[in-house]
């Protein structure tokens, strides 16, 4: 007996759906795709998420059917990671970074995983009203001497900037993909970091840190520089090289971008020169090899950068991206 095309056809699209149901059986009762992605619908939507992190329930949220999960670095069945160990949504350090002009949002803050104090970057791409991607970025063991920083965010990175001051999109895109320059190739000069720029990283303060040399981990106090001053030290000669550079997210209206990177670090010249520091002429960092995928937040105003929030964990070198 012959079998018909069409009746081979359909029983391929219920073999792939059925097996797509298996995948992902929280789509059953999955909600409605959002109405509207503006500003306002993006930072609800990430409030919901981090609701249906801490309650283990991804069929709080509007997966698309072949939507991707990654979390630091690795891709996982959407489900696992945090999706089974958060335990508190973000409550006072929270930045949102919206950008409905894209369909993306990014998000950098604290949360708990078991009880534990986390910082969290998170990246959700909507398309047609669906979540299409989520990522996170988790740095987990934070050091006890840099939770002060992690109680509130500094207010400049929150504050409005007014209508008649807000820059172009696409403006604010380009300084922020300048920082990665600035850091790659070792000149301050090339990204407009302003005097007041303040870099800190999983909490500590990294430049313009106001910490006195007596307080300092390190001699010279690097961590007290200006921003500029400080990359032109050649201080971050250690960095071979920086991937995977996705500046995802603008909020035009707080003059906040967000970027996720992977940094790559080959550890094979341990000794470098330093520059524009009396007396001192090398700095020396022993290591092995790894990786530093990491998430920058950038508050850009009159066309200069004047805050960075940033986290980064360590990973394994020439780690791939989770995404290929």
């Amino acid at each position: 007996m012959k079998t018909s095309f069409s009746f081979i056809l359909a029983l391929c699209l219920f073999a792939f759906s059925s097996g797509a149901w298996a995948q992902f059986p929280f789509q059953r009762n999955r909600p409605e795709p959002l109405k509207y992605v503006d500003r306002q619908c993006l930072i609800d939507l990430v409030d919901t998420y981090f609701k249906a992190l801490v309650n283990h329930d991804p069929s709080q949220i509007p997966f698309a059917m072949n939507a991707r999960f990654v979390e630091n670095i690795d891709s996982k069945p959407i489900g696992e990671g945090l999706w089974q160990t958060a335990s508190a949504v973000p409550s006072t350090f929270k930045i949102y970074i919206p950008d409905p002009a894209v369909g993306e949002v990014g998000f950098m803050g604290m949360m708990e995983e078991q009880g534990k104090p986390v910082m969290i970057a998170l990246r959700l791409k909507i398309v047609n009203g669906f979540v299409f991607e989520a990522e996170h970025l988790v740095v987990r063991g934070l050091e006890p001497k840099n939770m002060k920083y992690l109680q509130t965010v500094r207010p400049g990175i929150l504050t409005v900037i007014s209508e008649k001051e807000r820059m172009k999109r696409y403006e604010i895109t380009g300084i922020a993909y300048s920082y990665y320059d600035a850091l790659i190739m070792d000149n301050g000069h090339l990204s407009p970091m302003a005097d007041d720029c303040t870099r800190r990283e999983n909490g500590m303060p990294a430049s313009n840190s106001g910490i006195p040399d007596s307080e300092a981990d390190e001699s010279p106090n690097y961590s007290a520089m200006k921003s500029v001053a400080q990359l032109n030290t050649n201080i971050m000669d250690y960095i071979d090289d920086i991937d995977n550079v996705r500046v995802f997210a603008i909020d035009t209206i707080t003059g906040l971008a967000i970027g996720f990177s992977h940094f790559r670090h080959s550890m094979t010249q341990p000794v470098y020169p330093i520059y524009n520091v009396p007396g001192v002429s090398t700095r020396e960092v022993k290591l092995p090899p790894f990786d530093l995928p990491a998430a920058h937040v950038f508050k850009i105003s009159k066309g200069q950068i004047h805050e960075i929030e940033a986290l980064g964990f360590l990973a394994g070198y020439m780690a791939p991206s989770g995404w290929e």
